[in-house]
């Protein structure tokens, strides 16, 4: 369930450089939209000032690759508007009932241990990683320090309806999605034997909302299924999910891509938290809606 379908009034700052306004079609006359960069201090001072019940700071160069190739303007909007947003609640004495951070399962970098803790060792090994980690612990030493009620979250591989395919930095399912539907090739970085811990959308949507509004949510909460596939096994279990067969060119695998990635759910499943859709239901229905809005 959706913050807007829970009723709550929603506002939503996002400067549309990797989205599209379409996306909020379903609740525009719902929500309040501002088309804007986050790094512009003041209009998201005059926008914090509105005071909310609830944060939830998704704003992002979200992509590995793309911060190999923009690593300061990465560090500006991935750590520096994340800090400033903190430092102006505190000099402003606002407390929201929950300041969530997202961050990424890219800090824990390549290290071998399997699966990663929220206390593992990290080894973030590029720009977005390490704009992530610095920001996830600015949010709870803000929260220590200051006594704001702050969380971070890791995502582990998020797929689902809306993610944008027009880009080499796109979620890969939703590149393979694009490849599907216009039958064309998809070129799969590595030997496709990668592992990842995909999540469908929805269930991190209902992840994001359950652990903001547990009164007893603290420091970092990994979200993922915590189950591991090769990236070639689900892409094969997508193919039967839609009925087509993917042409695939492989090549070299890129600088900063992980090989291995599997998130222990623990803390999350005793906060109370359980996921409803799961890997193949979600690659089902994701299909179906991209399937269905091709048409």
């Amino acid at each position: 369930m959706s913050l807007v379908e829970k009723g709550y009034q929603v506002t939503v700052v996002d400067d549309l450089s990797m989205g599209v306004k379409a996306n909020l079609a379903t609740v525009a006359d719902q929500v309040e939209f501002h088309e804007h960069d986050v790094c512009d201090h003041e209009f998201m001072h005059s926008i914090l000032d509105e005071d909310f019940d609830y944060i939830y700071y998704l704003a992002a160069i979200a992509s590995v690759a793309d911060s190999v190739e923009r690593p300061y303007e990465t560090h500006q909007v991935n750590q520096e508007s994340v800090v400033d947003t903190l430092e102006y609640l505190r000099v402003k004495g606002y407390q929201p009932k929950k300041f969530l951070f997202t961050s990424s399962a890219a800090v824990y970098g390549n290290y071998p241990e399997l699966p990663k803790r929220e206390d593992s060792r990290v080894q973030p090994l590029t720009p977005y990683a390490v704009d992530k980690y610095a920001s996830e612990r600015f949010t709870i030493d803000y929260g220590d320090l200051y006594g704001l009620s702050t969380v971070a979250v890791r995502f582990f591989n998020v797929f689902g309806p809306r993610q944008n395919p027009n880009s080499p930095y796109s979620g890969v399912l939703s590149i393979v999605t694009n490849c599907l539907l216009k039958d064309q090739q998809f070129t799969l970085y590595g030997d496709g034997s990668q592992t990842r811990d995909f999540i469908y959308v929805k269930d991190i949507v209902n992840a994001l909302i359950f652990i903001s509004e547990a009164t007893n949510s603290y420091g970092v909460y990994n979200i993922g299924y915590g189950k591991k596939h090769a990236l070639l096994d689900v892409i094969r279990m997508f193919e039967e999910a839609a009925g087509k067969k993917l042409k695939i060119q492989f090549a070299e695998a890129r600088n900063g891509d992980i090989q291995e990635s599997l998130a222990d759910i623990t803390r999350l499943k005793e906060l109370g938290f359980k996921a409803n859709w799961g890997l193949e239901n979600g690659l089902r229905e994701y299909w179906e809606y991209a399937d269905g809005k091709s048409k």
